[in-house]
């Protein structure tokens, strides 16, 4: 049931979406419709939590960090993939983001930052790229790419 509900969950995030571009308006208004202390962030968190304990999330390791592909695009959250990764004091691999990145901040102890943001929804545009940095704590980071796109680099 609980992977059933976090794909409702995502389905309802993605749906939202629609009509949106992937950008600052976007981020915008995930903050503002999903706030980090509102009832559907806390479930999601929560629904994290359960995955990686239940083996149906972040089913794989490597370098300390915990990943795994929830949802592939053209399923539960539409054009959308869904992904979630725990890291903790890490620098994650260099990646670009053709069509953008969505994600959400979900601490878990300590008090992470993701690329020096807290808990929280943020937006990357389609083009742009980075190493995934999370200092300051433990964290899942969940993350929803337009077509499922990520392309990483050896940088």
């Amino acid at each position: 049931m609980s992977k059933e509900r976090f794909t409702e969950l995502m389905h309802q995030v993605a749906e939202s979406l629609v009509d949106l571009p992937v950008g600052q308006e976007m981020a915008d208004h995930l903050n503002a419709t999903f706030p980090k202390d509102g009832p559907l962030f806390e479930e999601m968190t929560a629904l994290c939590a359960k995955g990686e304990r239940e083996g149906w999330l972040m089913g794989r390791e490597q370098g300390g960090i915990k990943f795994g592909r929830a949802l592939k695009p053209g399923s539960g959250a539409g054009r959308f993939s869904v992904d979630v990764v725990r890291m903790n004091n890490l620098i994650g691999p260099h990646h670009i983001h053709p069509n953008g990145e969505i994600g959400a901040v979900m601490p878990i102890e300590g008090d992470p930052t993701f690329d020096g943001r807290g808990p929280g929804w943020y937006v990357y545009p389609p083009g742009s790229h980075h190493h995934p940095t999370v200092a300051g704590g433990d964290a899942y980071v969940l993350y929803l790419l337009p077509e499922g796109a990520i392309e990483f680099t050896n940088r």
